[in-house]
């Protein structure tokens, strides 16, 4: 996307949707693309379940948005596969038209061992290189407040750079509400020659069990001021939403002021809030310029 027809909120930005269970679920979440439509997204990513078990939903979803005239990006998860699934389902995803492609290490559904013929996300990176050359926009993730598995801190990064270094074209972060742990991490991983885009994700805030139950699941931090301010709202959701614009809006601010390369949105196959923080930008922006 050219600085020509970025949307209002100066760079590009993208969206990231799950897979829906029910037919009403697929309905809602077409309603809810068209809407986010409006702001002219880079492209929407889909999720992908444990062990590739969402894969049906996942490319379905894919097929949905290409024919909607939008540009996908399917996750990608590789544990629990091999060499021979994979290259079956990328001749899948590029006979569908899919450009982009989120990949990932993923998780195997509970109760399985390790299994599969890769180990890391790095191993995947370098085989979509070898097997497709550059018929692929790699992302990778990114965690700016450390992979809840990693060993330390430093092994994380090396584990970043290497998929940098395999053949990744992006990455996108875990979400995160300390700007500044986003821009350590970019200066950290720039360090080690991993110059890639680095795109910040984006988590509305709009239910405080949500988010405390993600959180806690996937690492990312909840600052104890935000924690306690949630807290104190209870079951006062109107009050929990209102203060969950400021914070991530806020958050969007200083990302834009330092020149982040987008704006990754986890939409959790909402609208609403993804849209208002999108005008708020728009809006800040207008004043300063």
């Amino acid at each position: 996307m050219t600085a020509a027809n970025a949307p209002s909120t100066g760079v590009p930005v993208s969206f990231e949707f799950f897979p829906p269970k029910t037919p009403e679920g697929a309905e809602k979440l077409r309603a809810v693309r068209q809407q986010l439509y409006a702001l002219r997204p880079e492209f929407c990513s889909v999720t992908y379940g444990a062990g590739g078990s969402t894969q049906e939903g996942t490319f379905g979803t894919v097929r949905e948005i290409l024919a909607e005239g939008v540009s996908a990006a399917s996750h990608f998860s590789c544990i629990g596969a091999t060499r021979q699934s994979v290259r079956e389902q990328l001749a899948q995803l590029r006979a569908m038209g899919v450009q982009r492609l989120v990949a990932l290490r993923g998780d195997l559904p509970s109760g399985y061992g390790m299994g599969g013929e890769f180990h890391y996300a790095s191993d995947l990176v370098a085989f979509i290189r070898a097997e497709t050359g550059q018929d692929f926009h790699i992302e990778v993730a990114a965690y700016p407040e450390v992979h809840p598995q990693a060993r330390s801190p430093e092994a994380d990064l090396k584990a970043y750079v290497t998929k940098v270094q395999a053949g990744a074209d992006a990455a996108i972060t875990q979400y995160f509400y300390s700007a500044d742990a986003y821009f350590r991490f970019v200066e950290d991983a720039r360090r080690q020659g991993a110059d890639v885009p680095v795109v910040p994700g984006i988590m509305p805030i709009t239910s405080s069990t949500q988010l405390m139950r993600f959180s806690d699941a996937c690492g990312a931090e909840i600052p104890r001021w935000i924690r306690l301010r949630l807290q104190a709202y209870g079951d006062d959701v109107a009050s929990i939403r209102a203060f969950g614009l400021d914070v991530v809006t806020g958050l969007c601010e200083q990302l834009l002021a330092a020149g982040v390369p987008a704006l990754h949105f986890y939409t959790m196959n909402q609208s609403v809030a993804t849209l208002e923080i999108c005008r708020r930008l728009e809006s800040s922006l207008g004043k300063r310029t």
